[in-house]
């Protein structure tokens, strides 16, 4: 018997490595399997925090004076990174589609621990290239951190935020709204809380250290329960999305909430709903991350004190939980374009009320409306994409979107900036941000499912 060429050897022994019923079968559970991948992709989004602007907010500080860098300067490292990033997800929504979710999210946690490592050390990169390269100092550690921040962004941010919330999206149907709503109970708490333990993580091991503790964590144990636990889609593990099928055609289910076939990004990027949806997404992005970032400086410009700023954020939490919860409820029953008109609308308050934040009624509108636009927004940018467009090409099309929203996140702190350096105030740049959720509001009226146009509905 002449032996398998040791080439042929490793290629079974991959394959084997990534097939969906090993190390064990998922249709053997004694409930729908889908709900580990909720949970696994819920913990893959906590995970992203350190790419996220509160990650960063922990260590802004630190990086100025580590970096002998001006703020200005940080912010426009950061402001050049990030758009960096949001250029590149479209490739990776593409890569996404043609290697599944699980190697996906592998990748991406192992990409996202050794860029943790990496900025760990960029003083002392700083420090050694300094030595022998003949430029400035400013100028080296400009290029050291905008180059952590793109990467950092991207594998973070992006590829790890999208290939969790995809993942559940691929898993369920009928049930997608309940899921992406308990997922976004666990994230909120946790994106809130997360300042506190980066915090707490910086002052016990460094800031040096914290990141280092965060990339090994993030290699062992997120890429670990990525490759056991995650799987690309039901039907490859003998599955159908939502369990028992004889149970679902029982359910009462809205005409919109079923994709009928898949349509491909060309298709997509030709519809109002994918704009209507995407630039609402994107505009919540960029205003909410300017205000976070500026809110002790929007706050003193309007009287308000900085424990005070920071306390909205705690109601903020609750009424974006609660949004999210009922936006996933009722999201398999009625037609999405009215929450995202809800959203909008929230958008619409929540700047009115940072207009006028130096009123007890300012602050209740920016609590509120802030709360319901970032709960639904976190609802409705898991359901949307598979529920309009079907589920083969759906890492093309969220990655499109994933990279507005990231592009948009890293313009609207420089933008915010820009109108306080110009003007002395946030007001212009304030009033034009009302203008723009007004004018999506009216534009989600047209924002209907597109499978009512393809014949599938």
């Amino acid at each position: 018997m002449s032996r398998m060429p040791d080439q042929e050897k490793r290629e079974q022994s991959t394959s084997k490595l990534w097939d969906p019923k090993f190390p064990f079968r998922p249709d053997k559970f004694p409930f729908f399997y889908g709900w580990v991948i909720v949970l696994v992709g819920t913990i893959a989004v906590i995970f992203s925090i350190p790419g996220q602007t509160m990650g960063f907010a922990v260590f802004t500080d630190t990086l100025i004076k580590e970096l002998d860098l001006s703020r200005v300067q940080l912010s426009t490292a950061y402001c050049v990174g990030t758009v960096a990033s949001g250029l590149s997800l479209p490739y990776f929504g593409r890569l996404y589609d043609r290697i599944g979710a699980r190697r996906m999210i592998v990748y991406s946690s192992i990409a996202t621990g050794f860029v943790l490592l990496y900025l760990s050390q960029v003083r002392n990169l700083l420090d050694c290239l300094s030595s022998f390269v003949s430029l400035s100092r400013v100028v080296i550690a400009f290029v050291i951190i905008t180059l952590g921040f793109f990467m950092i962004r991207a594998s973070a941010q992006g590829v790890l935020t999208m290939t969790g919330r995809n993942a559940i999206g691929k898993w369920f149907d009928y049930n997608r709204g309940k899921a992406f709503a308990l997922s976004g109970v666990f994230t909120a708490f946790s994106f809130s809380f997360a300042p506190r333990g980066l915090k707490w993580m910086s002052d016990k091991f460094g800031w040096s250290g914290a990141w280092v503790v965060l990339g090994m964590m993030t290699v062992v144990i997120m890429a670990g329960l990525g490759w056991l636990l995650f799987r690309d889609n039901p039907e490859e593990c003998g599955l159908i999305m939502d369990g028992n099928r004889e149970e679902k055609t029982k359910r009462k289910i809205h005409e919109d909430a079923v994709a009928h076939r898949d349509f491909e990004l060309c298709e997509s990027l030709r519809t109002w709903s994918f704009w209507a949806f995407n630039l609402s997404f994107s505009f919540i992005a960029l205003y909410t991350t300017a205000v976070t970032f500026h809110i002790i400086s929007i706050g003193k410009s309007l009287g308000r004190n900085e424990f005070e700023v920071i306390g909205y954020f705690v109601p903020m939490a609750v009424i974006s939980v609660l949004s999210n919860l009922f936006m996933g409820w009722v999201s398999s029953r009625t037609r999405l374009k009215y929450l995202l008109a809800a959203v909008n609308t929230g958008g619409v308050v929540s700047v009115l009320g940072v207009i006028h934040l130096d009123t007890d009624m300012g602050v209740a509108l920016y609590i509120v409306g802030n709360g319901i636009a970032a709960g639904g927004f976190s609802c409705l940018s898991g359901i949307v994409w598979p529920r309009f467009y079907g589920r083969r090409w759906l890492g093309s099309v969220s990655g499109v979107s994933m990279s507005s929203m990231v592009i948009a996140s890293g313009i609207g702190p420089l933008v915010f900036g820009a109108s306080f350096a110009l003007y002395d105030a946030y007001m212009p740049i304030l009033w034009f941000c009302s203008l723009l959720p007004a004018l999506l509001l009216i534009g989600s009226s047209w924002a209907d499912n597109p499978q009512r146009y393809s014949g599938g509905i």
